[in-house]
């Protein structure tokens, strides 16, 4: 559990608290949808450079200190994003805060699958409450966010205070990953098995899995920037908000158990498609319908799901490989995550601008995320 506060910094704040923030600082600083879909695109470059990095940085400083060091320097980026109003600014500091979080996000998902490696009946759950972490980040966001945004409507600029505010907590889930960060530190490190010391990660082994994880970047990325803007324009108020995010957010931290079998069952890409197919109608509903219940329902099945599809590619992974190579399995997944993010929230915006708005734009996504799962099935075990 306090590992997975790494979860809840890289990507429960660090990444999706920017879709709360999104409403306000498009009306006060009057941008386009494209633009602010371009926040989180500089955000996935900073991350897709993050994971680049990750690798070298793990052999020269280990895991455990880009855990913490990294929740460290997002804490200090997200504060920073309080006190900029141009565009230029802000685009730097989501790539900087991109890069951090991508740092302790692989750190994290290691660690969580070497602590699998000690307790092997439950590595499934562990993974899945690892990523699960996410949601606390999100319930979080959810209470905080909101509120503060309303309490401070009629300052200038008002929305500074929920960067401060989110990188305070940010700041305490890091004193908080100190401790898993210190004791697993001094773990030995996995020793491979008898005949697969040599065995080593190589892309085309596992190129229908990275082209369906590619893809699902490319599509989650739209909902959780603009979700919550198409809601505000649908006229949903300030406490609906926070239902609807806190629900996915919780959603998040149940999936853990939830999936669990699943990822431990299959040593394929069945579970990505499937967790792939379950995601694009939760991203489709709100652009066909505004009924509440419907609403609620894209949002606890979207949160139910999401975070599973990263963990079913850490468990690909780790039933596919040995122990040595699992840092460069887990990081060639992370970086076409990345990559997909980039493309995502450029493109939903760019057709949020035109005809059709934010609907049409979450529609292109959940194709996005169905022609993933398609090719994710294609993806067998080594």
């Amino acid at each position: 559990m306090a590992l997975s506060l790494g979860a809840a910094v890289s990507l429960g704040i660090t990444r999706f608290a920017y879709g709360l923030l999104l409403p306000a600082m498009r009306t006060d600083l009057g941008w386009s949808y494209t633009l602010a879909g371009g926040m989180n695109t500089a955000n996935a470059l900073g991350y897709f450079l993050g994971a680049l990095a990750t690798p070298w940085l793990m052999r020269r400083w280990g895991p455990s200190s880009l855990l913490w060091g990294g929740a460290a320097l997002s804490s200090v980026f997200m504060g920073l994003s309080g006190f900029f109003t141009s565009a230029d600014p802000l685009l730097a500091q989501r790539l900087l805060a991109g890069i951090a979080s991508a740092m302790v996000f692989v750190a994290g998902g290691l660690l969580a699958a070497r602590l699998g490696m000690r307790h092997p009946r439950h590595s499934g759950l562990l993974l899945g409450m690892y990523y699960g972490g996410t949601g606390l980040g999100i319930v979080l966001s959810a209470l905080l966010v909101p509120w503060l945004l309303d309490a401070t409507a009629g300052q200038a600029h008002g929305w500074r205070w929920a960067w401060w505010a989110l990188a305070a907590v940010c700041a305490a889930a890091t004193l908080v990953l100190v401790w898993p960060a210190q004791v697993m530190a001094r773990w030995a490190l996995p020793v491979p098995a008898a005949g697969a010391g040599s065995a080593q990660f190589h892309w085309r082994d596992f190129g229908f899995g990275l082209a369906g994880y590619t893809l699902f970047g490319v599509g989650y990325i739209g909902y959780m920037t603009f979700v919550i803007a198409l809601l505000r324009a649908q006229g949903s108020s300030a406490l609906a908000v926070t239902v609807f995010y806190a629900l996915l957010g919780l959603a998040v931290v149940a999936s853990s158990r939830i999936w669990a079998g699943l990822l431990d069952r299959h040593r394929n890409g069945r579970p990505q498609a499937l967790l792939n197919a379950l995601l694009g109608v939760a991203t489709v509903l709100p652009a066909l319908t505004q009924w509440w219940p419907l609403v609620l329902v894209s949002g606890l099945l979207f949160g139910g799901v999401f975070l599973s599809v990263v963990a079913s590619t850490t468990a690909l992974v780790r039933h596919n490989l040995p122990p040595t190579a699992w840092a460069a399995g887990i990081s060639a997944f992370t970086t076409v995550f990345a990559a997909g993010q980039i493309i995502g929230p450029t493109v939903v915006g760019w057709i949020a601008d035109g005809p059709g708005g934010l609907a049409r734009g979450l529609v292109f996504s959940a194709g996005a995320l169905w022609l993933g799962a398609a090719l994710a099935l294609k993806q067998k075990a080594l």
